[in-house]
């Protein structure tokens, strides 16, 4: 999609409950299209168990790929199989120790709600040597902000609410500070009467004249009639460039659909 060079991204599921199919990973999709918006080339997505040695080798083999920013979810709650921060530190060569923001930000959390301070709930203001806490406005457990080499890292919790809240809040806003320029536009088109087969040689034309990306989505027979999404995107430093391609491309597609018989939905 011609995004800029060196703003890659990759997102790191932490969580036996999506790998085993009981939870379907949202937080992915939600995360791929905020960083995508944001200019991002979202290049990996990692899912790994609540293991230690699975989520420090997913952390460190982000690091060693020099990718500009990572960001992972799940594994920050009290419980025994919250590893995320742990296996965070390992990866980074440091240790967990008491982070005294994080510590007064989960006092004030559970004091304002008359509840006690466990061992557990403190366990959740370990963070690894030299990270910064990110507040979560919405549940107890802090987030976590660590520079690695040329790698920015943010863990978020595994809840949608609270890792929607956190990235939104705190990290959208940095994200688009170190970010790149780039402007992202996007159309969509309903096509129907064509089987996506029929539709591939003009998608490939189009994504090389246009420089452009066209992603088909099948939707099925309805009444026995091929029914297909397409999705047209273009990014680049220039709005109006960008807004450019993907019409040209948009009104290509839409003659061959015609010639070939098929017909354009709203």
């Amino acid at each position: 999609m011609g995004l800029a060079a060196g703003y890659e991204a990759w997102l790191i599921t932490v969580g036996n409950e999506v790998l085993i199919g009981r939870i379907v990973n949202t937080n992915m999709a939600w995360l791929g299209r905020k960083l995508t918006l944001l200019g991002y080339k979202v290049d990996r997505g990692l899912i790994v168990p609540d293991e230690l040695e699975d989520i420090a080798w997913a952390f460190k083999t982000a690091i060693k790929a020099k990718v500009k920013i990572v960001i992972s979810t799940g594994g920050l709650g009290p419980t025994f199989d919250d590893k995320t921060a742990e296996g965070l530190a390992l990866a980074l060569g440091s240790r967990l120790e008491l982070n005294e923001e994080a510590f007064k930000m989960v006092k004030e959390k559970y004091e304002s709600k008359g509840l006690e301070l466990t061992e557990h709930r403190i366990k959740m203001a370990m963070l690894p040597s030299g990270a910064e806490p990110i507040p979560n406005p919405v549940g107890t457990a802090p987030g976590i902000h660590v520079k690695a080499g040329e790698t920015d890292i943010f863990c978020l919790p595994g809840v949608p609410k609270e890792m929607e809240a956190i990235f939104e809040e705190s990290v959208e806003p940095y994200l688009k500070r170190i970010g790149p320029p780039v402007v992202f536009v996007e159309r969509t088109l309903e096509v129907r009467g064509l089987p996506e087969s029929g539709l591939a040689p003009a998608i490939e034309e189009v994504v090389k004249k246009h420089g452009v990306y066209v992603k088909s989505h099948p939707r099925g027979a309805e009444l026995k009639v091929p029914m297909i999404l397409l999705h047209i995107t273009s990014s680049g430093l220039n709005k109006e460039e960008a807004v450019r391609k993907v019409e040209e491309a948009l009104e290509q597609l839409k003659r061959f659909i015609l010639e070939k018989g098929g017909h354009i939905g709203k």
